[in-house]
């Protein structure tokens, strides 16, 4: 029976979450829970001087939004480094490892000899095979001992097999001379005791795959399934940056993105699925693997983004978009909608949902029901409301007293009022949409008078016409 799969997500807490990062936590959270394995998440924190607790806490409102759980609790890297360092020991006892004493200055002058001799700079240390009776007291690291012929092959799942010349691999440093581990250590034994069958990360991480492998073979342990994942550009073709736009997870979140949206746009950035573009979460994890990633950078494109962001929306059962509308105007810093308020958004939710790309454009098309009365029209809107509008708005109020509240009826009645006055309903509805949401661009002037009622609408009709 082969062994469960477990994957992890292991962002460095220095910063906000970036969305390359949402995007390999994504991939990693479809391969683990579409096989029943484990997704986890570590916080690389071992870089004291960068790591924040309020970037720690970003990366865990930034996975809770996308809705990426993980299994147990977050793994503090920089908490496992007695272990860390216990692995060391026990390579250097093994004489796998060996205690280096070296200055720096005497580093410097090895590769600066190397540089003019046009060899290579990767140092080699006279302590590698020094007999523990020459070893003097003093400052000291301890470098494993790197295999000096022959090739190393990372076999991933991606990119293919990638063959390194041994002779490229130095002696790299597991323990410096204060005692912490190196992040290189940090990481193969953390993925090794957490159970991580595959490492699936960004391709920047290709060439630490061949100097961490020593480590699982020092240690005899079995090597994970590599999966290299192209990194994401912008849409110029160069490395997405703050040039391109948003670059964070909790910047779209702000921006008003459904989470199923980001989801399913992240999935298609470097993945496919043959031709299908706009699929569920349960699609996702059916056809998620591995092996259809593209080995190519996969460009951000905010158009196609948008465009599938919409198809969410507009596909999203209305109690659920309203409780996620609800969550969005939260975070915005908006009050609760009163019960009444959340009666309109439910009667209006069909008209409002579509096309709709974003919270943020449902949230305008809805200025309507959110707005107050005595209503304050935008710039705009105002304009419509001359004095010639006024006194028309004023004429109508006695014929929707008297009008039945279906759409037939309402637009017999205004059709031919419009008539009536020598125009057509396309001059009569300006003054409506200023009148009943303050705005020149609203939903249909029928939806909005269909979801206010009578009541409200004649209210606000009156209250412009005045």
């Amino acid at each position: 029976m082969s062994k469960p799969v477990v994957t992890r997500i292991a962002p460095s807490p220095t910063g906000f979450m970036h969305i390359g990062t949402a995007r390999t936590a994504l991939f990693n959270w479809l391969y683990a829970r579409g096989r029943g394995g484990k997704f986890l998440l570590r916080i690389e924190d071992t870089d004291r001087a960068r790591s924040t607790e309020d970037a720690s806490a970003a990366i865990l409102r930034g996975m809770a939004w996308l809705g990426l759980d993980f299994d147990g609790e977050a793994v503090s890297q920089f908490a496992r480094s007695a272990r860390h360092a216990e692995v060391a020991h026990q390579l250097l006892a093994e004489g796998k490892a060996y205690k280096c004493f070296a200055s720096q200055d005497e580093i410097a002058a090895f590769r600066e000899e190397a540089r003019a001799a046009g060899k290579s700079t990767h140092y080699r240390s006279p302590w590698r095979d020094a007999p523990p009776e020459s070893h003097p007291e003093g400052p000291h690291v301890i470098r494993i001992k790197a295999p000096r012929s022959g090739t190393t092959v990372i076999c991933d799942e991606v990119q293919g097999p990638v063959t390194i010349q041994n002779e490229q691999l130095d002696d790299m440093i597991l323990l410096r001379s204060d005692g912490t581990p190196v992040y290189m250590l940090a990481v193969v034994v953390d993925d090794h005791d957490m159970g991580v069958t595959h490492v699936i990360r960004g391709d920047d991480h290709l060439n630490n795959a061949a100097r961490q492998m020593m480590i699982y073979e020092a240690m005899g342990w079995p090597l994970p399934v590599y999966a290299h994942i192209p990194l994401i550009y912008g849409p110029d073709g160069k490395k997405l940056s703050k040039r391109h736009g948003a670059t964070g997870v909790e910047e779209y979140q702000q921006m008003g993105y459904p989470a199923a949206g980001m989801r399913n746009y992240l999935a298609r950035l470097g993945w496919s699925h043959g031709d299908d573009e706009f699929f569920t979460d349960d699609q996702a994890l059916e056809w998620f693997d591995i092996g259809a990633i593209g080995k190519s950078p996969a460009r951000f494109d905010f158009k196609k983004l948008e465009n599938l962001c919409g198809q969410h929306i507009a596909q999203t059962e209305d109690a659920a978009l309203l409780h996620d509308l609800e969550a969005f105007r939260a975070i915005s810093g908006e009050q609760p909608l009163s019960a009444a308020k959340i009666s309109l958004f439910q009667a209006a939710m069909p008209q409002l949902k579509e096309r709709a790309k974003t919270y943020v454009e449902l949230i305008e098309k809805a200025e309507f029901i959110l707005a107050e009365r005595p209503i304050q029209p935008d710039e705009k809107a105002a304009s419509a409301l001359d004095i010639v509008s006024r006194g028309i708005l004023k004429e109508l109020t006695p014929h929707l007293q008297n009008a039945s509240w279906s759409r037939t009826d309402l637009e017999t009645l205004l059709n031919g009022f419009a008539e009536q006055k020598g125009t057509k309903f396309g001059k009569l509805a300006a003054p409506l949409r200023a009148a009943l949401a303050g705005r020149s661009a609203t939903p249909s002037v029928f939806d909005m008078m269909l979801v206010l009622g009578p009541d409200e609408t004649i209210a606000r009709i009156q209250d412009a016409a005045t």
